[in-house]
């Protein structure tokens, strides 16, 4: 089996999609070294993993530390990054941007310890927005690989100071195949939702609302934009397949063909919950763009991959997540702060691990 025994370093491996790509490694068989500095990661995301992995607390801008995550490992998935929802990327620029300084280190240092092949966490954030506004035609443009790697005027247009950073990381990598042969993978993950995300996403924000039964129940924008929520399991199975299969850089979409109206999602979770509720939408509230739909024609050749989750079916095993693991009275007095700040979610997890 390709990862029985390989050495990997997870980076960012305590959060969200980081985690469950932890536990996946260890089912494989890996030995897995995890690097995080737990500023939204945190230790309890990792239990059922946490007696048989190694875990390192850090903070991957200092080279001395990406120097110690990197040595002796065969195989990096850097997912460690500045990173939330629209809420949180939008009035976080200074931190967004900071993840190209970020991923220069981690790069450099796998560079240097030898590590075979590199997977990086990249964005869908990276396309041009002006391609994703609302449709003249009514058509729906679905966002190829190559759309973001071209010298074309709307190059000019990535989703604000993340996406820019997600793109010019992949690009760094890419430097590293091209100039010294380095085995590399990108993987532009779109809208991804699931267990021990944070309520800066919309999908946690969404069942957040509904777990402290807001009336109105808030939407931000006009609830018309559409996203392709793709559930964190199937993101894991695209990470690893790609690091399997991609070895020159090229970059991969990983979402789903399922694009969801915001108020149709809205209404899932309203009657997944069965919560009787008034909506509102809030247009003064950061949205993102119209519509993010990826193409997935490279995707299935390249790794013969697509996502196995409905959205019904990824939502209900987060809503079971979610309620099982929050405390009413602190999500709703914190709620606010939640939306936009990835740190100091308290669970009920959190006070027994």
């Amino acid at each position: 089996m390709y990862w029985y025994g390989r050495k990997v370093l997870v980076t960012g491996g305590a959060s969200f999609i980081g985690s469950h790509l932890v536990d996946r490694l260890v089912a494989l068989g890996a030995v897995v070294r995890v690097a995080d500095d737990l500023s939204s990661g945190k230790l309890e995301n990792l239990a059922s993993s946490i007696n048989n992995i190694e875990t390192l607390s850090g903070n991957l801008l200092d080279p001395a530390f990406a120097k110690q995550a990197c040595a002796g490992m065969e195989q990096v998935f850097h997912l460690a990054a500045s990173h939330g929802g629209r809420g949180y990327i939008d009035t976080h620029p200074v931190e967004c941007s900071s993840n190209m300084v970020l991923d220069g280190t981690v790069f450099a240092a796998a560079y240097q310890a030898g590590v075979e092949h590199i997977c990086f966490a990249s964005s869908a954030c990276v396309y041009p927005t002006i391609l994703q506004e609302t449709p003249r035609n009514g058509s729906i443009v679905y966002l190829r690989e190559e759309m973001a790697n071209t010298f074309e005027p709307y190059k000019a247009f990535a989703d604000g100071e993340y996406g820019w950073a997600k793109l010019m990381g992949e690009m760094a990598l890419q430097a590293y195949s091209r100039q010294y042969g380095m085995k590399t993978a990108c993987c532009r993950i779109f809208t991804a939702y699931g267990e021990r995300e944070n309520e800066t996403h919309a999908v946690i924000a969404w069942i957040a609302r509904a777990f402290v039964e807001q009336n109105p129940f808030v939407v931000w924008g006009t609830g018309e934009q559409d996203r392709n929520f793709t559930y964190v399991g199937d993101i894991v199975e695209g990470l690893l397949r790609a690091a399997e299969r991609i070895t020159d850089g090229s970059p991969v979409n990983l979402g789903t063909a399922e694009h969801i109206k915001v108020l149709d999602a809205v209404q899932l979770v309203l009657e997944l919950t069965g919560l009787s509720t008034t909506l509102m939408c809030d247009q003064s509230k950061p949205t993102g763009v119209f519509s993010r739909a990826a193409d997935l024609t490279n995707t299935r050749q390249l790794l013969n991959w697509e996502p196995q989750t409905s959205f019904r079916c990824g939502l209900s095993r987060t809503i079971e997540w979610y309620y099982s693991t929050h405390d009413r009275a602190f999500v709703r007095e914190n709620l606010e702060t939640l939306l936009t700040e990835r740190s100091g979610i308290r669970t009920l997890e959190s006070a027994t691990i």
